[in-house]
């Protein structure tokens, strides 16, 4: 026999069978791996309530009144969080003011209105506003630069940057622009008094 010849027997011989998967194992890990899963989902839960327990002396938010006026302007998109003024990652969880939801923005001479679909509503009398800016990022949410408007506020004894992204992002400068301005006015008019 010529080794051409003893080739195909000498592959055939050193064939062999796929291996048999070891299906106990490889279920064990995946129970494994969701437990895990489950054990880091768990924790983040629990440290969100944890953080709005220690937000709980935060008030009450106020709502609309009846009659805040005609609107100045109306806005609708997201809202991304409210976070400590100046600090853009010490997200504020107690009442709500966390969850990121859609928004529909309405600015009167009374104040502005947030109006979250799903979550609650809250309303910033214009007494209470305190600036206006473009930014590009709020808790843990980055855009471009100037792709998110952030209202500062004041709430009992805290100051609170809450942000905002609009559907059309033209619209943010006219926002800033018209919230400064107010402020303006009613900084000057209860200056006066």
């Amino acid at each position: 026999m010529t080794s051409l010849q003893a080739l195909p027997a000498v592959l055939a011989a050193e064939e062999k069978s796929a291996e048999v998967t070891d299906w106990a194992a490889r279920i064990g890990w995946l129970v494994g791996l969701a437990l895990f899963v489950a054990l880091v989902y768990w924790l983040m839960r629990e440290g969100w309530k944890w953080r709005a327990t220690l937000q709980g002396d935060l008030p009450e938010l106020p709502l609309a009144p009846e009659e805040p006026g005609p609107a100045r302007l109306e806005l609708t998109g997201r809202y991304h969080g409210s976070t400590t003024a100046g600090q853009w990652l010490d997200r504020i969880v107690a009442r709500g003011l966390g969850n990121r939801s859609r928004v529909e923005l309405t600015l009167t001479d009374a104040g502005l209105d947030v109006v979250r679909p799903g979550d609650a509503d809250f309303f910033i009398p214009v007494a209470q506003l305190r600036e206006a800016r473009l930014d590009k990022g709020i808790a843990g949410k980055v855009l471009t630069e100037g792709g998110l408007l952030v209202v500062t506020w004041a709430h009992g004894d805290k100051l609170i940057d809450s942000g905002f992204r609009s559907d059309r992002a033209a619209e943010h400068n006219d926002w800033v622009a018209t919230l400064n301005q107010m402020i303006k006015t009613t900084t000057e008019t209860e200056g006066a008094r």
